[in-house]
């Protein structure tokens, strides 16, 4: 993005050093995103757990969160789906990060001693082909990239490595055995920046080009109901960049559809689109309209 989001308030009042939580140890690609979306000049939170993450935006103890919500490899994040709704925290910018995993030591350890490699389950899963090439490394699950870089450097167990971040590395004084060691260059992951509801900003929804909405609703479980709900965009030549489909608790085998189309709620089509889509559904709520990340 051309300018982190914090920048975009400044007409409003909004003062720097402003708490930023996000899911992971400092150096996890979250941190990254944050930096991206909010800048560097303010103070980092970070949580064990996505839905801590939400739990401390909504009692006000941080002014921004910032949680990944897909993947071009391993899909959707389907838990802060969940918790979208559930928190009903805005969304206000989005931002894409490449994701570059690199195998990472003690300073002084020879990458011919590393007999272990520990990190976050997905990115183990995303660097396949270097442990294939490799067997005599074993591939161990940790909670977080990061943490796992953060481990191996305080507790010093022999010829193991992590898999994290270049950043990681940098803050915890790792040393960089393999770089880029992810099986697809290609692997991005999206994040949000979510604001609290009440005096988080003041204005209406954003107006312009290059901007995204994204909602989620819920149909009658009668036939056609989804086509009829889609067609309210369709016939206005609204393009969807999504759609996701969560189960609908409480109702077994009925579903939540998240939706991110592009165009703002302010622009008449989508301002007559949603009015249509209300009337069809049996909950509607905008998650956030946002600029799209770069």
């Amino acid at each position: 993005m051309g300018r982190s989001w914090p920048g975009m308030y400044n007409a409003i009042g909004m003062a720097k050093r402003k708490r930023v939580a996000f899911q992971g140890e400092r150096g996890a690609f979250s941190e990254e995103a944050a930096v991206k979306l909010v800048g560097g000049d303010v103070v980092f939170d970070p949580r064990p757990r996505f839905e801590e993450v939400f739990k401390t935006l909504a009692g006000g103890q941080v002014d921004y969160a910032v949680v990944p919500i897909e993947n071009t490899l391993a899909g959707s994040v389907h838990e802060n789906y969940d918790h979208l709704l559930r928190y009903k925290l805005p969304i206000v910018a989005e931002a894409r990060v490449r994701i570059v995993h690199n195998l990472i030591a003690r300073p002084g350890v020879k990458f011919s001693e590393i007999r272990r490699a520990f990190s976050h389950p997905v990115a183990l899963g995303q660097c396949l082909r270097f442990f294939e090439k490799h067997p005599r490394i074993k591939s161990e699950s940790y909670y977080d990239t990061a943490g796992s870089v953060k481990m191996i450097m305080e507790e010093a167990p022999d010829g193991v490595a992590a898999i994290a971040s270049e950043a990681a590395a940098r803050f915890y004084g790792g040393h960089i055995l393999k770089r880029s060691i992810e099986d697809d260059r290609q692997n991005f992951t999206r994040f949000f920046l979510l604001i609290r509801r009440a005096g988080a900003r003041s204005g209406p929804a954003p107006r312009g080009k290059n901007l995204k909405t994204s909602l989620v609703f819920t149909t009658p479980n009668t036939p056609g109901a989804l086509f009829r709900c889609l067609s309210v965009f369709a016939l206005r030549d609204i393009n969807l960049t999504k759609i996701e489909s969560r189960p609908l608790r409480g109702k077994p085998w009925e579903y939540l559809f998240y939706v991110d189309l592009l165009g703002s709620v302010r622009d008449a089509p989508i301002r007559n689109a949603l009015r249509h889509l209300g009337e069809l559904t049996d909950l509607l709520q905008v998650l956030g309209c946002y600029p799209q990340g770069d």
